[in-house]
């Protein structure tokens, strides 16, 4: 008698059908065979299946079992193939009607002692499913809620096999889990720092301003305890909140990298990715023989921060030239090629020199020129031409420090950068643009289109400043973001002369 359950294989945040098909023949020597390009997690699953079979009251008579997981072609990894495979034995031993699993899909890990336990990349297989048409989702209770958010298919959370197979065979009844939307993203209005708490560095503030409301990449160039860390970790509060897709995008890659809080079904807030320097290009940008998503997947429609950026490992931070150019990571092994996503708005922070305090007015910089140029060699031109904004973060004086009054906080910044966010939206309808930061060719010379003046004006900033190619173009985007934020139908003087202002390095 065959049996078949279906389930789904994840290759990078996509899941992909899988059918789990079992052959009970009562000819020949009891045996037990698996095919179907299983890898080691999934041939462990035998000892496992079989000792939750037999420790939840379930008697496997003595046959030769096949095994097959459909496609063959498919890479299987993991342990969420235990649940569909026992049901498929049970099924094929005939204590449970092959109609009940009709159209249900299923995924879960099970102890000896017949227990579910959560899998990662749950959201994903829902949303396949939901695509599939499946009558009904079958996972472990932990997971139930993060299955829920796809909607629109109903989801059961069960919390050992004998409660999946009484569901099934209608000797248990249960209502679907709910998926409350509201009430996770009344969560999302909620930030626990707030762009209050930072005394002084306006201009600093300002810079955050322009580059969220353009998606523009941002380095703060500073002396230590200047407040460049402080600012980076409260840009998240500042961005446009979520859409739901975007939401399902990311926490996706959250489950699939298994990194989702017990309970959490949704990633509501933007997330805020802070790395140490000394992580590898496999940590930055995802690997591993079984490629996992790196911090760039995990900081997908949020923040990437890079502190101390002159100290990470070059070759680390030359992998990250793909992914900022093209809003995704590719990685390609032998047997598999896997793509993440990556559309992150990348934040770094340095020190001016080695010692920090070059160019500081408090303290006395040891660096010789050398030294200074050295450590700035360590940023390759192609890695800084990614980066729209060099903005200095000065030593904060003492009278801001002490001072009582508030500056910007984050509702006003957030006020401002949604205006702007709207005018592009509006401007860029139809286009395979989404913000300013996408400019280039065409679409720079027809949207960043400039007057006589303007052009004079430039031309003598070029000229005294020695402005290459890429900084021309990347003044006349932050100019554009500048001149959405004033409301300005067309880049002027002043957006010009600020955005030349906002990047330090050009201006040595």
């Amino acid at each position: 008698m065959i049996a078949q359950v279906t389930t789904a294989a994840l290759v990078g945040i996509e899941a992909h059908t899988v059918r789990v098909e079992v052959d009970f023949s009562r000819s020949g020597m009891p045996s037990f065979t698996l095919v179907g390009l299983a890898e080691g997690a999934v041939r462990e699953a035998k000892e496992r299946v079989f000792a939750a079979l037999r420790n939840s009251g379930f008697r496997l008579p003595p046959a030769r079992i096949t095994v097959n997981m459909a496609p063959a072609a498919l890479r299987k990894d993991g342990s969420a193939y235990d649940l569909p495979l026992a049901l498929a034995l049970v099924a094929g031993a005939e204590m449970l009607p092959h109609e009940s699993l009709s159209g249900v899909w299923c995924a879960g890990e099970l102890s000896l002692d017949g227990t579910l336990k959560p899998v990662p990349g749950i959201l994903p297989l829902a949303l396949r499913a939901r695509r599939e048409g499946a009558r009904a989702l079958v996972v472990p209770q932990e997971s139930a809620a993060e299955a829920a958010v796809a909607q629109e298919i109903p989801v059961f959370g069960c919390g050992s096999l004998a409660e999946v197979v009484g569901l099934l065979t209608g000797e248990r009844t249960q209502a679907p889990q709910a998926a409350d939307l509201a009430s996770l993203w009344e969560t999302s209005r909620s930030f626990p720092v707030d762009f209050a708490e930072v005394k002084g560095q306006d201009h600093a503030k300002r810079a955050v301003v322009v580059a969220c409301a353009g998606n523009h990449n941002l380095l703060f160039l500073g002396p230590p305890g200047s407040g460049k860390t402080m600012l980076a970790q409260r840009i998240p509060s500042v961005l446009p909140p979520l859409t739901f897709d975007e939401a399902l995008e990311v926490t996706a890659v959250y489950s699939v990298a298994g990194r989702l809080e017990p309970g959490q079904a949704l990633v509501v807030h933007r997330p805020f990715r802070a790395p140490h320097h000394t992580v590898s290009d496999a940590g930055l940008i995802g690997g591993g023989q079984i490629p996992r998503p790196g911090e760039v997947s995990l900081a997908h429609r949020g923040v990437l921060f890079l502190d101390e950026l002159p100290e990470f490992k070059k070759h680390v931070l030359e992998v990250l030239r793909q992914p900022l150019e093209d809003g995704r990571v590719t990685i390609s092994r032998a047997a598999v090629s896997v793509e993440f996503p990556a559309d992150v708005m990348l934040v770094a922070a340095m020190n001016p020199c080695p010692c920090g305090y070059l160019g500081d007015p408090r303290h006395a910089c040891t660096c010789t020129p050398l030294q200074v140029q050295r450590y700035r060699s360590r940023l390759s031109g192609p890695l800084l031409d990614r980066i729209d904004l060099h903005v200095e973060v000065p030593a904060v004086p003492y009278g801001d420090l002490a001072g009582q009054g508030q500056g910007l906080d984050s509702a006003a910044m957030r006020a401002q950068i949604a205006a702007a966010r709207a005018i592009q939206a509006e401007r860029y309808a139809g286009l395979a643009l989404h913000s300013n930061a996408d400019l280039s060719g065409q679409w720079l010379e027809r949207f960043c289109a400039l007057g006589a003046a303007e052009h004079r004006f430039l031309e003598a900033a070029v000229a005294r400043l020695g402005l290459s190619a890429r900084a021309y173009t990347r003044v006349l985007r932050i100019a554009r973001t500048i001149a959405d934020l004033a409301g300005a139908e067309r880049v002027a003087v002043p957006h010009l002369a600020e955005a030349i202002n906002l990047r330090t390095l050009d201006r040595g």
